[in-house]
């Protein structure tokens, strides 16, 4: 029988909320040693830091902007998914009632907020993926502020204006180009999740779900590799910095997924991710849940 996940549900939604990823903080505490003491870009890592021990230890969360709650579920063949969609919803409502998250979920037309960050059937966003009869059910959860959700770009190669043709150094160009444009606003340091190919609604998507990646892992294909770390370091050299105070480190990391595309279409999506980088995932095996 499905167990009735709710409970530890609402806990992911704490833990994700208030406890930022050790690869993240690591990350951050290594930045802040990089900047010139005394600098603005220095008090500002000094003051995210300072958050971060503070939500973990009074579990609050990180950012006042909680973010959209985007659910990736990967569930054993056998389960059934409106089950489970249930019971995501019930974690998000208790987590919204108990102060983890604010209540975000806007109607678009009448501009009424629910109150409780329900909506319609992609306010949580669920994405179902289903595995073998055997294997754990797996939920992933980030929570995407609507600061770095609104610095995101998708572009269209060739780009004229950029000089970006249909190849890797086109890619190159207009993510830097995404990432200037972004400047501060995105809450920076940030990552950037990069698709290439698709169409234009899966290359958004798989470029959202690059950023379940460790900060420190590395790509498979060699020249992907190559890639994202050039990008983070040209980046970084933009002198941007924490908060758009100028400064060494404007992008923490940056990782890229290819799609197939059509030939008629060459998009390249780049979903920003703030400082706030908050990802954690729930394992159900034999009755035991983990959290990581």
């Amino acid at each position: 029988m499905q167990p009735d996940l709710t409970k530890e549900i609402l806990e992911l939604v704490r833990f994700t909320s208030t406890n930022l990823p050790p690869d993240i903080e690591k990350r951050l505490r290594a930045a802040k040693e990089e900047e010139e003491p005394g600098s603005a870009a220095e008090g500002a890592m000094d003051t995210i830091l300072k958050n971060v021990d503070m939500a973990r230890e009074n579990s609050t969360p990180i950012c006042q902007d909680t973010g959209t709650p985007i659910f990736y579920v990967h569930y054993p063949e056998g389960w059934s998914t409106r089950k489970l969609r249930k019971q995501i919803q019930a974690g998000v409502v208790g987590a919204t009632q108990k102060s983890y998250l604010r209540p975000n979920s806007v109607n678009t037309i009448s501009g009424k907020n629910t109150g409780d960050n329900t909506g319609d059937e992609h306010y949580p966003t669920i994405h179902f993926e289903e595995v073998d009869e055997d294997q754990p059910l797996t939920i992933e959860l980030m929570l995407k502020g609507g600061g770095c959700e609104n610095v995101g770009a998708q572009y269209k190669l060739p780009d004229n204006r950029l000089g970006a043709g249909r190849d890797l150094e086109g890619v190159r160009k207009v993510v830097l180009d995404a990432v200037n444009d972004a400047q501060g606003k995105g809450c920076a340091p940030g990552a950037l999740g990069v698709s290439i190919g698709g169409d234009r609604g899966s290359s958004f998507l798989a470029s959202k779900e690059t950023l379940f990646r460790q900060l420190d892992d590395k790509n498979d294909d060699p020249e992907l590799a190559a890639l994202e770390e050039r990008i983070t370091e040209e980046a970084n050299q933009l002198d941007i910095g924490p908060m758009g105070f100028g400064g060494k480190t404007t992008v923490l990391g940056t990782k890229i997924k290819g799609l197939h595309r059509l030939p008629a279409s060459y998009f390249v999506s780049v979903s920003y991710m703030c400082w706030a980088y908050r990802r954690r995932k729930m394992v159900v095996q034999d009755g035991e849940v983990t959290y990581s």
